[in-house]
Order: structure tokens, then sequence, then C-alpha cells
């Protein structure tokens, strides 16, 4: 049962994890657009510069879960690569107990009144000719941090896993990153 759930978690992070990088592609256009037409027609607008926040807001908070699942996350590997797997698993373990999934937790937690009055005041730009519906990325704010958090149950259950059996564990393999 466990294997189906953490299998099941991370089937939902890879799909939001490929789908999700092409809004990098989409970021570098708008970019493109937007300094093209600043510096060569002195031509900008509000909506242009929130639109590059807000898809690289959704790009950080929906990529956020996918880098957890290939092992990409920045972290201090002074002795991490040398630890056997039980103790990279012991070390994980603690990390995502005691640091991730609390956190995951604080930010839905202080994030859901700040989202639903967005979405009850229908917020959009203070700006002239800004986005509307800012409400939607306040949103996307929990449910970014919901993804975080439910790969962080999926690297708990394989810590867990892991500890309980640590001659069924294989090494991660360099997972490649494909669209």
């Amino acid at each position: 049962m466990l294997d189906a759930l953490i299998a099941a978690i991370e089937k939902l992070t890879a799909w939001v994890g490929r789908k999700v990088s092409w809004l990098s592609a989409l970021l570098v256009v708008v970019f493109c657009v937007d300094v093209t037409f600043r510096y060569l027609f002195q031509k900008s607008s509000p909506w242009v510069m929130e639109l590059e926040w807000h898809l690289y807001s959704l790009l950080f908070l929906f990529g956020a879960a996918y880098t957890l699942q290939r092992d990409r996350h920045v972290r201090v590997d002074l002795f991490y690569s040398r630890f056997s797997a039980p103790d990279k698993a012991l070390t994980n373990l603690i990390g995502t107990l005691f640091f991730l999934l609390p956190w995951c937790v604080m930010v839905i937690w202080a994030s859901w009144p700040y989202a639903l009055e967005s979405w009850r005041d229908r917020e959009g730009s203070p700006n002239p000719n800004g986005l509307p519906a800012w409400y939607l990325i306040k949103f996307a704010i929990i449910v970014g941090v919901g993804l975080l958090l439910l790969q962080g149950i999926a690297e708990l259950l394989k810590a867990l896993k892991t500890l309980r059996d640590p001659s069924t564990l294989e090494e991660k393999e360099e997972k490649p990153t494909t669209l």
C-alpha cells in the first residue's frame, strides 16, 4: 500500500513538473518581448512585468516538488555525499520530518486566509493596465506548497522504507530531465 501511495504521489509530481517546465520557455519569450519593446520602442506595460512575476512564481511554486523528487534542492553537501544509503535515509527523514513538512504546513496555514480574502475581493492589480485575477496566483501558493508537502510525504515514506530494509534500496540514479 505504501508503494502505491509513493508511486501515485511521484506520478503526480512528475506530471506537474513536466507541464510546468514549459513555463520557463514562455517566460523567456515574455522577457525578450518586454526587453525589445522597452529598449527599442520605449514602450512598456504593467501587465507584462506582472506576467513575468506570475510566470516565475508559478515555475518556482509548481516546480519545487519536482525538484525535490529529482533530489535537486540546494543542500550543504559536506558530508551527505559520503553517507551510506541508510545514513542518507536517516538524514532525509529527519530533515523532512522536522523542517520540510512543518514548513509546508505553516505556509499553507498562513497563506489560506490571505488567498481566501483575495478570492472574496476578486483582487486584481492595483496598477492601471495590470493583470486581473491576482487571487489565482495567491491560491497557487497553497497549491504549490501542497504539492511540495505531498512529495515530502513520499520522500519521508521512502526514507522509512530504506531504514526498515536497506537491502531493497537502489541508489538514486541520475534521472534525466525530459519534457
